[in-house]
């Protein structure tokens, strides 16, 4: 894959009243392989704070981490059956947060990567939600982009 891509990440929560929160973001960010590791890099945005977020997710087969830093900073580990916490520094105060991943789905080809991350999502030792986390990641000069459905 080329370094230069187009990256979409869903996430859906499933709340406990039974509502569902979704969100997608659609941007471009720069993506190599090391050591049989994908490294994704990409910028984001705050709405009506200045700075940014600098993100970087590192994904294989077993697990998935991101890490931001800049106008909110967290490492946050999604491992299948395992519970990982830690620290959520955002803009408005730090959050404890819980992360226990149920399933990791990772399909490669040439020019495309999918994944897929569902985990239970606890804050201050409390569940919050059940989440899915996919997203695609794809060379930025495909012909035709595969965006999520």
């Amino acid at each position: 894959m080329t370094k230069e891509i187009l990256l979409s990440i869903k996430g859906l929560q499933f709340l406990e009243d039974n509502n569902e929160d979704e969100i997608e973001v659609i941007t471009t960010g720069t993506y190599f392989q090391k050591d049989g590791r994908h490294y994704i890099k990409y910028d984001e945005v705050m709405e009506g704070l200045e700075g940014k977020i600098q993100n970087l997710i590192k994904i294989n087969g077993k697990s998935m981490e991101v890490t931001k830093r800049g106008l909110s900073n967290v490492h946050m580990v999604f491992e299948e059956n395992k519970k990982n916490v830690t620290y959520y520094d955002t803009p408005f105060g730090n959050l404890l947060v819980g992360i226990a991943a149920t399933n990791i789905d990772l399909n490669e080809s040439k020019d495309i990567i999918d994944v897929k991350v569902d985990y239970a999502l606890e804050v201050n030792y409390e569940h919050l939600a059940d989440c899915t986390i996919s997203m695609n990641i794809q060379a930025k000069d495909m012909k035709r982009p595969h965006l999520l459905q």
